[in-house]
């Protein structure tokens, strides 16, 4: 077996803040920024945007079940969250 030492490469976080008051919101991101720094890869699925645009290294959003795109760095921003998330920019629009 391997060694109780080895901690998990990603962690998986859904709505990891809903309902909490910005002091546990504060505490939770300290905790999620030091899981980083030790390597592990952080899988946030979250609808704040704000919080998302504020932890994010890397951003997938998701539209009628499919991902619509992928953000990195400075293109993370709540504008073209929304973009991706609506299709408002899409010079096409497949049939259903």
């Amino acid at each position: 077996g391997t060694g109780g030492a080895i901690g998990p490469r990603i962690r998986i976080l859904g709505e990891p803040t809903r309902g909490e008051d910005v002091g546990a919101k504060s505490e939770i991101y300290r905790i999620m920024n030091q899981m980083a720094r030790k390597g592990v890869a952080i899988l946030m699925i979250s609808s704040e945007l704000p919080e998302v645009v504020g932890m994010s290294d890397r951003v997938y959003v998701m539209r009628e079940g499919s991902i619509a795109g992928e953000l990195h760095g400075r293109d993370i921003s709540q504008e073209n969250i929304m973009t991706l998330a609506t299709g408002v920019n899409d010079t096409h629009h497949q049939a259903v």
